[in-house]
């Protein structure tokens, strides 16, 4: 299996390839996400792995523009797995078009499972299942400057009190 790893930090890059390692599989690290289409184009991954902060580009914004080129028939379909830093981006992992997610700190198991799953054709999904209802806007845009509550005022934390 040859799997494409876009990340800055090297923590990340001791973490996967350590766990996803084995003989005969091969990594390609990239360290800013500008060149991952580059490098889909040498060699297409059976995997990409691909951490939420990349350099200049996030891994969102990459998984964005790989699905475009993949739409415009530039590139082929890579299968995605994205490295977030908390519960609140999962929806945007999702949103981007990758497959699968696994929320940070990492651990062997956990990518094992994610990356198997995804590079069998299926998704993983942590936190946030792959086929959840999108969530609803709290208000209308266009109503935005109507019903807007100052909620400090109405906050006993916005009273003033005397301090002495």
């Amino acid at each position: 299996m040859h799997i494409l790893l876009a990340t800055d930090a090297d923590w990340i890059v001791d973490e996967v390839t350590n766990a996803l390692g084995r003989p005969g599989d091969t990594f390609t690290v990239c360290r800013e996400g500008r060149v991952v289409a580059e490098q889909v184009a040498e060699q297409t991954p059976d995997l990409a792995i691909f951490d939420l902060q990349i350099g200049s580009m996030g891994g969102m914004a990459v998984t964005m523009a790989l699905r475009l080129d993949e739409s415009a028939r530039r590139l082929p379909h890579v299968p995605v797995l994205m490295l977030v830093d908390r519960r609140a981006d999962l929806h945007l992992a999702r949103r981007c078009g990758a497959e699968g997610w696994l929320i940070k700190p990492l651990d062997a198991l956990r990518l094992k499972r994610a990356a198997k799953a995804i590079a069998e054709g299926g998704v993983y999904s942590e936190g946030l299942a792959a086929d959840a209802e999108p969530v609803e806007p709290m208000m209308e845009l266009g109503d935005a400057a109507e019903g807007v509550v100052d909620a400090a005022a109405e906050s006993p934390e916005g009273e003033t009190v005397d301090a002495g």
